[in-house]
């Protein structure tokens, strides 16, 4: 796997690859750069050449009318670098002309003039003049050395201090060391300069995050203390808009403290579990900050679960009490009779056949009518390093997975978004992305509760309302997350695109192939991707908006932040070198993503999940020295020789056909430019007597205009072989999770088999294109009379 994951050229709509990107940076070294300077003086040798036509013999020496061509800047053979001999001068200095003929002028005798200039008191002046500049350049030049070398001081000994001497001795040794590792090339110097100014950019911001977090550890705050900072800053600032309706951060002060002392008469104390079942609304925030007073923890449930994962999700998390809203009574009436008898139901909100319901809940709402709204007396305080909440896996490989979210990840992960995307104090922020997931429950509601910001809720996502909605709140910061993107750009454009003041979007899960298009079309300034998994403790941003990235790694000093890319087989396995450790990959090799796990540490501390045998799965040891750990992500990424990473797929979602390995994100991300930005799903299905996995999309296609004939044209002339899908499905209906990732599990396990599917399916010919798949083709495949 880690030879080549993928080599499809992504050559049509706005398909962008690693190399094509890579190459792009290469271009701009080798092109040729002309430069329009000309001679300053340019007058003064007119003049020069008038005066000496006009009088007696005093030729004028050709270099001194010699004017400067446009001069290419060559990329040298080693490391495209700039040909300082062929560089132009800067506007202001003559380029190519004598020093001496900037007195030509004042040496010659003027036509029709009586006077005659002193050549030598003008050159005593115009020496004086001269000196005096040079003495003030000299200066400036020291004063800007003086003041690099004090920020290159300040900046070493804050990575001292807040890193610790060991990573000062790194940079040192590999700075040291680099021109021998380079190969005696000098590559490594040319890409930490093109990198510095990146690097240096991540390197502040990540250590303003460590001191912003450190001041919230040695004062032992969780998320509740930091929001009361806010609400004593500022109370009737607008905290939460939702359907018009505005929450100020005093309201949903006063709303949590009226939660935390209902559950405090009940009984419930610090380590309790009390899973929290409802949709999108501010009440959803207030009920889970007023339990965390109590030291709660609070299991976030996906509000599009039924029955057996619904249920699973309440035992994993081992509830002590349950908390829904009244419009998913039916959800929870299903599993009535199989949850235990000790578990105690709560309904938010009325139902109009609450008389008849039969379940023993209690009524929230009436029992919050007569609770004060000033904060609880609590006798064992939750900390920084205590558990918030549990948030789910979006269960796209099986049932949800409870991660542990403490206080302290939860401020780290926030306030990575505020801090590295320089986000500002009059920013508002738009969501409407579901509340029990990482990203809106934890990055975009963060923001209001960790840092003041304003921050407008939506039930639920509409593509075609989304930048209406921006507009319409006067946001600034709009939030993404998976496939919105794409059903954002599949809206017929209009006016309104553009009509809004969003300056920059965060998220993650932009495919490469729309982010050129999804910017222009709606003139978003800035895209902050990022990369991360709930449960890990390996998290990236893409802070200098490189286009297709999901972060970066550092070229020059890659420890400062332990993420590293390693070397796997074709099951996911790390492969190991002589010594039993796992091996770094090369600039554009594929690998897994993983991250260090220092558990001191609070930012680099692995959580996991509740399930402890779960997150045991998740950890691979021995990485690079024995003993040592990481977070396994299970995510195929690729780095670039400037250290721009780029997600490439999922381990198990890969599959290696005619040899060679698949992603099946990047051919969704191609076949779904093919057909108006559709639905896609790819995955690899087995065929009787070959190796490998052929591949096989799955297209959704309620209204059945999907035209097969075009789709098998493009597929033919912009796909490989060996990465154009053998099989097609047409789904009438598709199962997207509530953070809109699309599920194939169920569609890999069954295949392309007529027999158990009643969609249409079509089969690839190489000369007639697609082909429709009956029974009778079917049989005929595993009997092996139509090969692939």
């Amino acid at each position: 796997m880690s030879d080549t994951i993928s080599k499809i050229p992504v050559n049509s709509g706005n398909g962008i690859n690693i190399a094509q990107i890579a190459d792009k940076n290469r271009d701009v070294e080798r092109g040729e750069v002309y430069s329009a300077v000309e001679v300053s003086n340019h007058h003064h040798l007119q003049a020069a050449a008038s005066a000496a036509s006009a009088s007696t013999p005093t030729p004028v020496p050709p270099e001194l009318v010699s004017v400067t061509t446009p001069t290419s800047l060559h990329a040298s053979s080693t490391g495209n670098k700039y040909d300082a001999r062929t560089t132009t001068a800067g506007g202001g200095h003559e380029v190519n002309v004598p020093a001496d003929t900037q007195d030509l002028q004042s040496a010659t005798r003027a036509p029709n003039s009586a006077t005659i200039v002193r050549p030598e008191k003008n050159r005593s002046a115009n020496s004086r003049g001269n000196r005096w500049k040079a003495v003030g350049r000299v200066l400036g030049r020291l004063t800007l050395i003086m003041l690099s070398l004090a920020a290159l001081a300040g900046a070493l000994a804050t990575l001292v201090i807040y890193m610790g001497p060991i990573y000062l001795v790194q940079l040192l040794v590999v700075v040291s060391v680099a021109y021998f590792v380079a190969g005696g090339r000098l590559r490594w110097f040319y890409i930490a300069f093109r990198t510095l100014p990146r690097d240096f950019k991540g390197a502040v911001g990540y250590i303003k995050l460590l001191w912003l977090i450190r001041g919230h550890q040695k004062k032992n705050r969780n998320v509740a203390d930091v929001f009361k900072q806010h609400v004593d800053r500022h109370p009737n600032k607008v905290c939460f808009i939702f359907e018009d309706q505005e929450w100020t951060f005093q309201q949903v002060e006063d709303f949590s403290n009226k939660i935390a002392t209902i559950f405090k008469m009940h009984g419930y104390k610090k380590g309790d579990a009390v899973a929290l079942f409802l949709e999108n609304r501010p009440e959803f925030i207030g009920i889970w900050l007023g339990l965390s007073k109590l030291g709660v923890i609070t299991p976030l449930i996906n509000t599009n679960l039924r029955k057996n994962s619904l249920l699973h999700s309440i035992n994993v998390a081992k509830c002590q009490a349950f908390i829904y809203g009244a419009e998913l009574f039916d959800a929870v009436a299903d599993i009535a009779s199989s949850l235990d008898v000790k578990l105690a139901l709560y309904r938010f909100g009325s139902h109009p056949n609450a008389m008849s319901v039969g379940l023993k809940e209690k009524d929230l709402n009436t029992i919050l009518t007569d609770v004060p709204t000033t904060p609880p007396t609590i006798q064992e305080k939750s900390g920084y390093n205590d558990k918030l909440l549990y948030i789910y896996t979006s269960g796209t490989t099986g049932l949800p997975k409870a991660a542990v979210i403490t206080s302290a990840r939860y401020i780290f992960i926030a306030s990575a978004i505020h801090v590295l995307g320089m986000l500002r104090n009059s920013d508002r922020i738009y969501t409407p992305l579901p509340l029990y997931h990482t990203a809106g429950g934890v990055m975009a509601i963060g923001q209001a509760l960790l840092h003041g910001h304003t921050t407008i809720i939506k039930k639920k996502f509409s593509a075609s309302s989304y930048f209406s909605d921006c507009a319409k709140y006067k946001c600034t910061v709009a939030h993404y997350i998976g496939e919105m993107c794409r059903y954002i750009l599949a809206v017929p454009p209009r006016k309104e695109d553009k009509e809004h003041n969003v300056r920059l979007i965060f998220g993650n899960g932009l495919r490469p192939q729309i982010w050129g298009e999804f910017v222009e079309r709606f003139n978003i300034p800035q895209v902050l991707e990022f990369y991360g998994a709930t449960e890990g403790n390996a998290n990236i941003l893409n802070i200098d908006n490189k286009m297709g990235s999901i972060g970066f790694i550092s070229k020059i000093v890659s420890s400062i932040y332990p993420i590293s890319i390693i070397k796997v087989d074709a099951d996911g396995e790390p492969i190991r070198n002589a010594k039993g450790l796992c091996q770094v990959c090369e600039p554009n090799e594929p690998g897994v993503f993983i991250g260090k796990i220092t558990q001191n540490n609070p930012t680099r501390a692995f959580l996991g999940y509740v399930d402890q045998s779960e997150s045991e799965k998740k950890v691979v040891r021995d990485v690079f020295t024995k003993g040592d750990s990481a977070f396994l992500s299970g995510d195929i990424v690729v780095a670039d020789e400037f250290g721009y990473l780029y997600f490439k797929d999922r381990t198990g979602d890969t599959f290696r056909w005619k040899g060679e390995n698949v992603s099946t994100s990047e051919i969704e991300g191609i076949i779904s430019n093919f057909i108006n930005y559709r639905d896609c799903i790819v995955y690899g299905v087995e065929i009787r007597g070959t190796e490998g996995r052929a591949g096989m999309a799955a297209i959704y296609d309620e209204s059945g205009t999907l035209n097969v004939n075009k789709l098998s044209t493009d597929i033919k002339e912009l796909l490989p072989t060996y990465a154009r899908p053998q099989f097609i499905r047409i789904l009438t209906k598709i199962d997207l999770t509530g953070t809109f990732k699309l599920k194939k599990k169920d569609l890999q396990e069954e295949g392309y088999n007529p027999y158990k599917i009643q969609d249409k399916l079509y089969y690839f010919d190489a000369k007639l294109g697609y082909l429709s798949l009956t029974s009778e083709i079917y049989d005929q495949i595993q009997q092996g009379r139509i090969k692939f």
